[in-house]
């Protein structure tokens, strides 16, 4: 059963409950406040404060499966630090981490990043950020409460949302209807750690050998290690640089397409993906014959799956394989479901920015004062894109210009509406886009010089405005 529509087509919106408070729960939370159309605004957030995975806890990794393929299981469990008053969740934060993004282009539209961080601010001043920001609408978060399950309530006269959650410090348990639900807890929950011959058996014979980026914080536990990096994407490539240089040489990155960007490659090794485990000499076999024995340490640095253990008794299923998220229109609206908002599943874009368009966008339709196209002409917008990119994770991947176009597309979708913006999203120009495009040789360069420098002009980068 689908959501009830208003004899006009809009949706009657009124209570509405977001999972998760990271930077796009906390947008999605603030231009529904803007839209003042809305009786209820209530925030569940498992952790103790904001910030999603910015907030970082050394000693709190949790365990991992492996190999881990598959997205369904139950919610995560918390865990209690010694003499902590809340319990925390394991998060993929580590230690000594700068964004691949520079503030100017990473931070939300209407908060500046303050001006002594770093061009590539450090995991600590994103976190002060993100508190910073929450902060006109703390009153509305419910702290170290977990969503349970979500399932159509059975009491309401229309379909509703009962929401089953629970308090991590005292196991109270309540339910609570709402009229819609924004789910913004992310993609960083549940590791992906594919199967490979033979990795059961060696797991079981070195149950610590075999981990995920999710689980690490730090290099020094590598220092003199043989070790290999599975995956070059930007967790693989940053923790990668990291463990190189403590680790022995060279440090091996095992990659299946090899990465246009190379950093501390004097200390790396590029080869194949592994295609066996062999528990005797605790070795691999690559997939060009290649056996390394010894080995010390395999960190895998191949992503996550989408995974969402509160709405398992959904239908249709939102994942199979939790590769992507089934049943989206424009990466956010639950087709079956419209008043299911999806935040932020996209990957290799900005986040801040989109998320603040998907935010407005969200106010704006659950508001009746924009709306969807028929349920036909979405499930025609899902099925153009899987033709296009296939039913797997490139569903998900936009890339630039793919994702400053869909920037600028949700900015201008909501200003379609005609009356005007509650709270205007971000929107990028000329010198955004500029950033966007060449924001990686400026990482690069940033990293060359020691990581130290606060604006782009250090670097020698300077936006010129094209004269047309």
């Amino acid at each position: 059963m689908g959501s009830i529509l208003r004899s006009n087509g809009s949706l009657n919106v009124k209570k509405i409950a977001i999972i998760g408070a990271g930077p796009s729960g906390l947008a999605a939370a603030r231009f529904l406040l803007a839209e003042r159309a809305f009786d209820t605004i209530d925030v569940y957030e498992q952790q103790s404060e904001v910030g999603g995975v910015w907030y970082y806890h050394p000693n709190v990794t949790g365990r991992i499966t492996v190999p881990q393929t598959t997205p369904h299981g139950p919610p995560e469990l918390p865990i209690w630090p010694k003499d902590g008053k809340a319990p925390l969740f394991s998060n993929p934060m580590y230690d000594h981490l700068n964004t691949n993004i520079p503030h100017g282009l990473m931070g939300f539209s209407d908060l500046e990043f303050p001006p002594e961080s770093l061009l590539f601010p450090t995991r600590q001043d994103v976190q002060s950020y993100l508190v910073k920001y929450s902060q006109e609408i703390r009153h509305l978060i419910k702290f170290s409460t977990q969503v349970k399950n979500i399932v159509q309530s059975p009491r309401a006269s229309e379909p509703q949302w009962e929401l089953t959650a629970k308090s991590t410090i005292t196991d109270e348990e309540e339910r609570k209807d709402y009229d819609a639900i924004v789910v913004a807890n992310g993609h960083y929950s549940v590791p992906f750690i594919p199967s490979v011959l033979g990795v059961e058996a060696f797991n079981a014979a070195y149950p610590s050998v075999i981990t995920h980026s999710k689980v690490y914080r730090a290099p020094e536990p590598f220092t003199n290690k043989k070790v290999i990096v599975v995956g070059s994407a930007a967790s693989g490539l940053d923790i990668g640089t990291q463990i190189s240089q403590v680790s022995k040489k060279p440090m091996l990155n095992s990659v299946r397409t090899s990465s246009p960007l190379k950093f501390g490659q004097e200390n790396k090794e590029e080869v194949p993906p592994i295609a066996e485990y062999i528990v005797e000499d605790r070795a691999v076999r690559f997939e060009d014959g290649r056996v390394e024995k010894d080995i010390d340490a395999i960190i895998y640095c191949t992503g996550y799956l989408y995974s969402y253990p509160f709405f398992e008794e959904l239908d249709p299923t939102l994942v199979t394989t939790g590769r992507r998220v089934r049943g989206l229109y424009k990466q956010l609206f639950n087709i079956t479901h419209p008043t299911l908002a999806f935040t932020a599943l996209s990957q290799k874009i900005i986040p801040f920015p989109l998320s603040e368009g998907q935010g407005t966008a969200i106010a704006k339709v659950w508001s009746g004062k924009l709306d969807l196209p028929t349920k036909v002409e979405m499930e025609s917008w899902e099925e153009e894109r899987i033709a296009e990119l296939g039913d797997g994770t490139a569903f998900h991947v936009l890339g630039y210009p793919k994702d400053a176009e869909y920037v600028n597309e949700l900015h201008d979708w909501v200003q379609s509406a005609g009356d005007g913006f509650a709270k205007e999203p971000a929107y990028w120009a000329e010198k955004q886009l500029w950033m966007r495009e060449n924001y990686a040789e400026i990482r690069k360069k940033f990293v060359d010089t020691g990581c130290e420098a606060k604006t782009m002009a250090e670097l020698g980068f300077e936006y010129k405005k094209r004269n047309d």
